[in-house]
């Protein structure tokens, strides 16, 4: 028995780039991607805010009343999300990745998937800086095609026309998780 629930999600792209997001618990979030590569979004509760990549495939996601809760990204369409005693992993089914993830996680095989690794539930400025400025390093080096692939993500800042959708997560992995969580 876990000790955390799922939430399932599908994403649906809207012709103004922004994203609907539609989690089975019937909730929704409609979601654009700043030019600076952080995610703004509103959900059907009221609640507003700003997800914000920090590297080391963790999540910042401020409210907009100055509430942080971080998530750790986990590929096939897994983030984990701590925020005091509750634990919520969210399941994207939009995504090949997450579609297998999801059968496994129904067929008991979730054991595949590995572990879940939960975020920190609080970082101090300094640490936040760090791995910003560890991303942005690895940006740079991926950008500029030196030293080979590091294994490790590298996400689009928005700014990347390779993507149409503005929405790729630059990772080579094939699990198609991206856009925070």
């Amino acid at each position: 028995m876990s000790n955390y629930t799922t939430i399932t999600y599908h994403d649906e792209l809207l012709p103004d780039k922004s994203v609907r997001r539609s989690f089975d618990d019937g909730n929704y979030e409609w979601r654009r991607q700043l030019p600076d590569g952080r995610v703004e979004w509103q959900d059907s509760r009221g609640l507003t805010g700003v997800d914000e990549l920090l590297g080391d495939t963790l999540v910042k996601r401020t409210l907009a009343n100055g509430k942080v809760i971080y998530g750790r990204e986990h590929g096939y369409g897994r983030t984990a999300w701590a925020s005091g005693t509750s634990r919520v992993v969210t399941v994207n089914q939009t995504t090949v990745g997450g579609k297998v993830g999801a059968v496994l996680l129904g067929a008991g095989a979730g054991f595949l998937l590995g572990s879940i690794m939960w975020p920190p539930e609080y970082l101090n400025p300094e640490e936040e800086a760090q791995m910003r400025e560890a991303m942005r390093t690895q940006q740079t080096s991926s950008d500029s095609g030196g030293g080979g692939d590091s294994g490790s993500n590298s996400y689009s800042s928005g700014s990347d026309s390779s993507s149409d959708s503005g929405w790729d997560d630059g990772d080579s992995d094939g699990d198609g998780d991206g856009d925070f969580g």
